[in-house]
Protein backbone atom coordinates (compact mmCIF):
# COMPACT_ATOMS: atom_id res chain seq x y z
CA UNK A 1 0.00 0.00 0.00
CA UNK A 2 1.24 3.47 -0.86
CA UNK A 3 -0.16 6.61 0.69
CA UNK A 4 2.08 9.60 1.17
CA UNK A 5 -0.18 11.38 3.60
CA UNK A 6 1.54 14.76 3.45
CA UNK A 7 0.90 14.85 -0.30
CA UNK A 8 -2.28 12.80 -0.59
CA UNK A 9 -4.39 14.63 2.01
CA UNK A 10 -5.75 18.10 1.30
CA UNK A 11 -6.22 20.67 4.09
CA UNK A 12 -9.65 21.61 2.75
CA UNK A 13 -11.93 18.98 4.22
CA UNK A 14 -9.08 16.62 5.30
CA UNK A 15 -9.57 15.04 1.89
CA UNK A 16 -7.93 11.74 0.98
CA UNK A 17 -7.00 12.58 -2.61
CA UNK A 18 -5.12 9.40 -3.55
CA UNK A 19 -4.61 5.93 -2.13
CA UNK A 20 -2.63 3.32 -4.03
CA UNK A 21 -2.71 -0.38 -3.23
CA UNK A 22 -1.16 -3.47 -4.86
CA UNK A 23 -3.08 -6.19 -6.64
CA UNK A 24 -2.07 -9.85 -6.40
CA UNK A 25 0.56 -9.29 -9.13
CA UNK A 26 2.14 -6.38 -7.29
CA UNK A 27 0.66 -3.69 -9.55
CA UNK A 28 -0.32 -0.45 -7.83
CA UNK A 29 -3.59 1.34 -8.59
CA UNK A 30 -5.26 4.36 -7.02
CA UNK A 31 -8.51 3.06 -5.51
CA UNK A 32 -10.27 6.32 -4.49
CA UNK A 33 -12.24 8.67 -6.73
CA UNK A 34 -11.27 12.33 -6.89
CA UNK A 35 -9.47 14.98 -8.90
CA UNK A 36 -5.94 15.63 -10.13
CA UNK A 37 -5.84 19.22 -8.89
CA UNK A 38 -6.94 21.23 -5.88
CA UNK A 39 -9.25 23.23 -8.15
CA UNK A 40 -11.45 20.18 -8.66
CA UNK A 41 -12.10 19.91 -4.94
CA UNK A 42 -12.97 23.61 -4.59
CA UNK A 43 -15.93 23.14 -6.94
CA UNK A 44 -19.13 21.30 -6.09
CA UNK A 45 -18.55 17.55 -5.80
CA UNK A 46 -20.13 14.66 -3.85
CA UNK A 47 -17.79 14.82 -0.83
CA UNK A 48 -14.97 12.88 -2.52
CA UNK A 49 -12.59 11.67 0.22
CA UNK A 50 -13.64 14.36 2.70
CA UNK A 51 -14.37 14.44 6.41
CA UNK A 52 -18.01 15.46 6.84
CA UNK A 53 -19.67 17.02 9.88
CA UNK A 54 -20.53 18.48 12.36
CA UNK A 55 -23.11 15.70 11.85
CA UNK A 56 -22.64 13.20 9.03
CA UNK A 57 -25.70 11.99 7.13
CA UNK A 58 -29.20 13.47 7.39
CA UNK A 59 -31.11 15.39 10.04
CA UNK A 60 -34.86 15.51 9.37
CA UNK A 61 -36.05 18.99 8.37
CA UNK A 62 -32.72 20.31 9.70
CA UNK A 63 -34.26 20.66 13.15
CA UNK A 64 -33.37 19.40 16.60
CA UNK A 65 -33.82 20.44 20.23
CA UNK A 66 -31.12 20.51 22.91
CA UNK A 67 -31.78 21.57 26.51
CA UNK A 68 -35.18 22.93 25.50
CA UNK A 69 -33.86 25.12 22.69
CA UNK A 70 -34.72 24.39 19.05
CA UNK A 71 -32.02 24.72 16.41
CA UNK A 72 -32.60 25.14 12.68
CA UNK A 73 -29.94 24.05 10.20
CA UNK A 74 -29.56 24.85 6.52
CA UNK A 75 -31.55 22.52 4.26
CA UNK A 76 -29.25 21.20 1.54
CA UNK A 77 -30.80 17.82 0.74
CA UNK A 78 -34.45 18.32 -0.14
CA UNK A 79 -36.30 18.97 3.14
CA UNK A 80 -33.33 17.80 5.23
CA UNK A 81 -29.84 18.85 6.31
CA UNK A 82 -27.01 16.62 5.02
CA UNK A 83 -23.36 16.26 6.09
CA UNK A 84 -23.16 19.49 8.09
CA UNK A 85 -25.10 21.88 5.87
CA UNK A 86 -24.15 24.48 3.28
CA UNK A 87 -20.54 24.79 4.43
CA UNK A 88 -19.76 21.68 6.39
CA UNK A 89 -16.40 20.34 7.54
CA UNK A 90 -15.66 19.17 3.98
CA UNK A 91 -15.55 22.78 2.70
CA UNK A 92 -13.35 24.47 5.32
CA UNK A 93 -9.60 24.69 5.80
CA UNK A 94 -7.95 22.64 8.53
CA UNK A 95 -4.56 23.21 10.12
CA UNK A 96 -2.19 20.27 9.49
CA UNK A 97 0.54 18.91 11.74
CA UNK A 98 2.86 16.37 10.10
CA UNK A 99 3.51 13.30 12.24
CA UNK A 100 6.20 10.60 11.79
CA UNK A 101 3.60 8.18 10.42
CA UNK A 102 0.77 10.46 9.33
CA UNK A 103 -0.87 13.84 9.72
CA UNK A 104 -3.18 15.45 12.28
CA UNK A 105 -5.68 18.09 11.17
CA UNK A 106 -7.25 20.59 13.60
CA UNK A 107 -9.97 23.18 13.43
CA UNK A 108 -12.23 25.16 15.74
CA UNK A 109 -15.85 25.13 14.63
CA UNK A 110 -17.26 28.29 16.22
CA UNK A 111 -20.50 28.47 18.19
CA UNK A 112 -23.38 28.89 15.73
CA UNK A 113 -21.51 27.62 12.66
CA UNK A 114 -24.13 26.14 10.32
CA UNK A 115 -26.60 26.53 13.18
CA UNK A 116 -24.89 24.16 15.63
CA UNK A 117 -24.34 25.11 19.30
CA UNK A 118 -20.97 25.40 21.00
CA UNK A 119 -17.35 26.06 20.12
CA UNK A 120 -16.18 22.67 18.91
CA UNK A 121 -12.50 21.76 18.80
CA UNK A 122 -11.89 18.92 16.34
CA UNK A 123 -8.82 16.78 15.61
CA UNK A 124 -8.72 14.28 12.73
CA UNK A 125 -5.59 12.09 12.59
CA UNK A 126 -4.64 9.87 9.66
CA UNK A 127 -2.01 7.25 10.50
CA UNK A 128 -0.43 4.79 8.09
CA UNK A 129 1.04 1.55 9.41
CA UNK A 130 1.92 -0.96 6.70
CA UNK A 131 -1.32 -1.90 4.96
CA UNK A 132 -3.48 -0.21 7.59
CA UNK A 133 -4.85 3.33 7.43
CA UNK A 134 -6.41 4.54 10.67
CA UNK A 135 -8.61 7.61 11.00
CA UNK A 136 -9.13 8.95 14.52
CA UNK A 137 -11.70 11.64 15.31
CA UNK A 138 -11.58 13.63 18.56
CA UNK A 139 -13.68 16.60 19.63
CA UNK A 140 -14.41 18.79 22.64
CA UNK A 141 -17.28 21.26 22.97
CA UNK A 142 -18.21 24.30 25.07
CA UNK A 143 -21.96 23.54 24.81
CA UNK A 144 -23.95 20.36 24.41
CA UNK A 145 -23.98 19.59 20.68
CA UNK A 146 -24.70 16.70 18.32
CA UNK A 147 -21.64 15.30 16.58
CA UNK A 148 -21.03 12.41 14.19
CA UNK A 149 -17.92 12.46 12.02
CA UNK A 150 -16.96 10.23 9.10
CA UNK A 151 -14.81 10.12 5.99
CA UNK A 152 -16.64 10.01 2.66
CA UNK A 153 -14.08 8.25 0.45
CA UNK A 154 -15.41 6.58 -2.70
CA UNK A 155 -13.68 3.24 -3.33
CA UNK A 156 -13.25 1.12 -6.43
CA UNK A 157 -10.79 -1.70 -5.80
CA UNK A 158 -10.41 -2.29 -9.54
CA UNK A 159 -8.85 1.18 -9.63
CA UNK A 160 -10.51 4.58 -9.80
CA UNK A 161 -11.96 5.19 -13.24
CA UNK A 162 -13.19 1.61 -13.60
CA UNK A 163 -16.74 1.64 -14.86
CA UNK A 164 -18.60 0.06 -11.93
CA UNK A 165 -18.31 -1.99 -8.73
CA UNK A 166 -20.64 -4.79 -9.80
CA UNK A 167 -17.85 -7.39 -9.60
CA UNK A 168 -16.98 -6.44 -6.01
CA UNK A 169 -17.98 -8.87 -3.26
CA UNK A 170 -19.13 -7.25 -0.04
CA UNK A 171 -20.13 -8.37 3.43
CA UNK A 172 -21.38 -6.26 6.36
CA UNK A 173 -21.46 -7.61 9.92
CA UNK A 174 -24.90 -6.31 10.85
CA UNK A 175 -28.07 -8.09 11.96
CA UNK A 176 -30.18 -4.93 11.66
CA UNK A 177 -30.57 -1.94 9.34
CA UNK A 178 -32.64 1.27 9.27
CA UNK A 179 -35.56 1.50 6.82
CA UNK A 180 -35.94 5.03 5.42
CA UNK A 181 -38.69 7.22 3.97
CA UNK A 182 -38.60 8.72 0.49
CA UNK A 183 -36.27 11.52 1.69
CA UNK A 184 -33.77 8.97 3.14
CA UNK A 185 -34.71 9.75 6.76
CA UNK A 186 -34.97 6.66 9.02
CA UNK A 187 -38.56 5.80 9.88
CA UNK A 188 -37.53 4.90 13.44
CA UNK A 189 -37.83 1.16 12.91
CA UNK A 190 -34.75 -0.98 13.54
CA UNK A 191 -35.37 -3.87 11.16
CA UNK A 192 -33.79 -7.32 10.96
CA UNK A 193 -31.79 -8.04 7.79
CA UNK A 194 -32.78 -11.72 7.90
CA UNK A 195 -34.54 -12.79 4.68
CA UNK A 196 -34.22 -9.32 3.11
CA UNK A 197 -32.06 -7.68 0.45
CA UNK A 198 -30.12 -6.09 3.32
CA UNK A 199 -28.72 -9.38 4.57
CA UNK A 200 -25.07 -8.94 3.66
CA UNK A 201 -23.66 -11.01 6.49
CA UNK A 202 -22.31 -13.46 3.92
CA UNK A 203 -20.40 -12.06 0.92
CA UNK A 204 -22.50 -11.17 -2.10
CA UNK A 205 -21.39 -10.12 -5.57
CA UNK A 206 -22.82 -6.63 -5.75
CA UNK A 207 -24.08 -6.58 -9.34
CA UNK A 208 -25.79 -9.96 -9.11
CA UNK A 209 -27.30 -9.08 -5.72
CA UNK A 210 -28.71 -5.80 -7.02
CA UNK A 211 -30.10 -7.55 -10.09
CA UNK A 212 -31.67 -10.33 -7.99
CA UNK A 213 -33.52 -7.84 -5.80
CA UNK A 214 -34.12 -5.23 -8.55
CA UNK A 215 -32.15 -2.64 -6.58
CA UNK A 216 -31.17 0.81 -7.78
CA UNK A 217 -28.40 0.72 -5.18
CA UNK A 218 -27.79 1.08 -1.46
CA UNK A 219 -27.85 4.22 0.68
CA UNK A 220 -28.66 2.78 4.09
CA UNK A 221 -27.36 2.61 7.64
CA UNK A 222 -26.43 -0.80 8.98
CA UNK A 223 -26.55 -1.13 12.77
CA UNK A 224 -23.32 -2.39 14.32
CA UNK A 225 -22.39 -3.77 17.71
CA UNK A 226 -22.36 -0.84 20.13
CA UNK A 227 -18.98 -1.46 21.72
CA UNK A 228 -16.01 0.86 22.09
CA UNK A 229 -13.50 -1.81 21.15
CA UNK A 230 -12.52 -2.06 17.46
CA UNK A 231 -14.20 -4.84 15.52
CA UNK A 232 -14.58 -5.96 11.91
CA UNK A 233 -17.72 -4.46 10.39
CA UNK A 234 -17.33 -4.81 6.61
CA UNK A 235 -15.17 -6.47 4.00
CA UNK A 236 -14.86 -5.79 0.27
CA UNK A 237 -13.11 -8.15 -2.16
CA UNK A 238 -12.37 -7.62 -5.85
CA UNK A 239 -11.71 -11.11 -7.25
CA UNK A 240 -10.15 -10.04 -10.60
CA UNK A 241 -7.32 -8.12 -8.89
CA UNK A 242 -7.35 -9.89 -5.52
CA UNK A 243 -7.58 -6.57 -3.63
CA UNK A 244 -9.45 -6.61 -0.33
CA UNK A 245 -10.43 -3.90 2.13
CA UNK A 246 -11.53 -4.56 5.69
CA UNK A 247 -13.28 -1.92 7.78
CA UNK A 248 -12.90 -1.98 11.56
CA UNK A 249 -14.41 0.70 13.79
CA UNK A 250 -15.68 1.81 17.20
CA UNK A 251 -18.71 3.56 15.66
CA UNK A 252 -22.29 2.25 16.09
CA UNK A 253 -23.26 2.44 12.41
CA UNK A 254 -22.02 2.22 8.84
CA UNK A 255 -23.67 3.86 5.84
CA UNK A 256 -23.31 1.69 2.75
CA UNK A 257 -23.66 3.82 -0.38
CA UNK A 258 -23.16 2.64 -3.95
CA UNK A 259 -22.62 5.97 -5.72
CA UNK A 260 -26.24 6.14 -6.90
CA UNK A 261 -26.04 9.88 -7.60
CA UNK A 262 -22.90 9.76 -9.73
CA UNK A 263 -24.05 10.45 -13.27
CA UNK A 264 -20.95 10.82 -15.45
CA UNK A 265 -21.05 14.62 -15.35
CA UNK A 266 -17.90 14.99 -13.21
CA UNK A 267 -14.48 14.61 -14.77
CA UNK A 268 -12.12 13.03 -12.29
CA UNK A 269 -8.51 11.97 -12.32
CA UNK A 270 -7.05 11.68 -15.81
CA UNK A 271 -10.18 13.28 -17.26
CA UNK A 272 -12.18 10.12 -16.58
CA UNK A 273 -15.88 10.53 -15.86
CA UNK A 274 -17.54 8.73 -12.96
CA UNK A 275 -20.86 7.06 -13.88
CA UNK A 276 -23.50 5.68 -11.54
CA UNK A 277 -22.29 2.80 -9.34
CA UNK A 278 -18.63 3.44 -10.24
CA UNK A 279 -17.66 3.39 -6.54
CA UNK A 280 -18.90 2.45 -3.11
CA UNK A 281 -18.69 4.17 0.27
CA UNK A 282 -18.55 2.58 3.71
CA UNK A 283 -19.06 5.53 6.07
CA UNK A 284 -18.65 4.62 9.75
CA UNK A 285 -20.74 6.99 11.86
CA UNK A 286 -23.66 7.36 14.24
CA UNK A 287 -27.13 6.50 12.97
CA UNK A 288 -28.83 9.11 10.74
CA UNK A 289 -31.21 11.54 12.49
CA UNK A 290 -30.21 10.11 15.88
CA UNK A 291 -30.68 13.57 17.40
CA UNK A 292 -34.43 13.27 16.77
CA UNK A 293 -34.84 9.61 17.73
CA UNK A 294 -34.19 8.97 21.44
CA UNK A 295 -33.99 5.17 20.97
CA UNK A 296 -31.01 5.55 18.57
CA UNK A 297 -27.43 5.69 19.94
CA UNK A 298 -26.61 8.92 21.77
CA UNK A 299 -25.24 11.59 19.41
CA UNK A 300 -24.88 14.41 21.95
CA UNK A 301 -21.46 15.52 23.20
CA UNK A 302 -21.39 17.23 26.61
CA UNK A 303 -18.81 19.89 27.62
CA UNK A 304 -17.43 17.47 30.23
CA UNK A 305 -16.82 14.71 27.67
CA UNK A 306 -14.57 14.00 24.70
CA UNK A 307 -15.77 12.54 21.40
CA UNK A 308 -13.27 9.87 20.35
CA UNK A 309 -13.80 7.31 17.58
CA UNK A 310 -11.45 5.47 15.26
CA UNK A 311 -11.91 3.62 11.98
CA UNK A 312 -9.27 1.32 10.50
CA UNK A 313 -9.06 0.43 6.80
CA UNK A 314 -6.91 -2.65 6.17
CA UNK A 315 -5.87 -3.43 2.60
CA UNK A 316 -4.59 -6.78 1.41
CA UNK A 317 -4.75 -9.27 -1.44
CA UNK A 318 -6.49 -12.62 -1.56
Amino acid sequence: MSLTLERSCICEGCIIAALETKDRDGKFSDVVLGFDTLEGYTRKHPFFGAVVGRVANRIAKGKFTVDGKEYQLFLNNGPNSLHGGARGFDKVLWSPQILPDGVCFFRLSPDGEEGYPGDLKVWVTYTLNGRQLSINYRAQTSKTTPISLTNHAYFNLAGQGSRDVYDHKISIEADFYLPVDDTKIPTGEVAAVQDTRFDLRQPVELGKHMQKFHLDGFDHNFCLQQVQSPHLVARVHHPPTGRTMEVHTTQPGIQFYTGNNLDGSLKGKGGITYPKHSALCLETQNWPDAINKPHFPNVLLQPSEEYNHTTWLIFNTA
